[in-house]
């Protein structure tokens, strides 16, 4: 169980301080039940998200460490790309990426779609819509978290993981 002030990854949500643990006073919501009250930390809108602690098909798992955040920026040279030729199998491993709320598979999907963005750009090519949709939504969610954990801005996080891939290149 987690506590008040932990840092978790929520779903598509991403990076959240757990606010508040308890019972709520909601219509929907089951009285006798516990639930987190979730703060994402990068939403726009100033709203809480509520899930109920005994939530088997919440993915949710505590957040990266500094150790972890840095140990996994060191390791992007090292990670495999996923290459899929197939559009269709591609965009079906990213999702499956996506769901299991992994760190290192965000990385590998950064990784890929960053190299073979640079490819296509120096093709004179442009990069396709869905390869734009996952390299953003990966971006989100592991730039929040390994900036909550490093405690820098999202920005710095981007300049370290390009810093990484480009070493690739050179």
């Amino acid at each position: 169980m987690f506590q008040v002030n932990d840092l978790v990854m929520y779903g598509t949500h991403g990076i959240c301080k757990v606010k508040d643990i308890g019972c709520l006073t909601m219509s929907a919501a089951d009285e006798d039940r516990l639930y987190y009250t979730l703060k994402p930390l990068y939403e726009e809108q100033q709203s809480a998200v509520y899930t109920p602690v005994d939530n088997k098909k919440a993915q949710m798992r505590a957040a990266f460490t500094r150790e972890e955040a840095l140990k996994l920026i060191d390791r992007i040279p090292e990670m495999e790309t996923i290459w899929v030729l197939d559009d269709r199998q591609r965009e079906g491993k990213y999702k499956e990426i996506m769901q299991k709320n992994e760190c290192s598979g965000w990385m590998q999907i950064i990784k890929t779609l960053y190299l073979k963005k640079q490819k296509r750009l120096a093709e004179g090519k442009k990069s396709t819509a869905k390869d734009d949709f996952y390299f953003n939504m990966a971006q989100e969610l592991l730039y929040g978290e390994l900036a909550a954990a490093l405690l820098v801005d999202r920005t710095g996080v981007k300049s370290m993981v390009e810093k990484q891939v480009n070493s690739l290149e050179n």
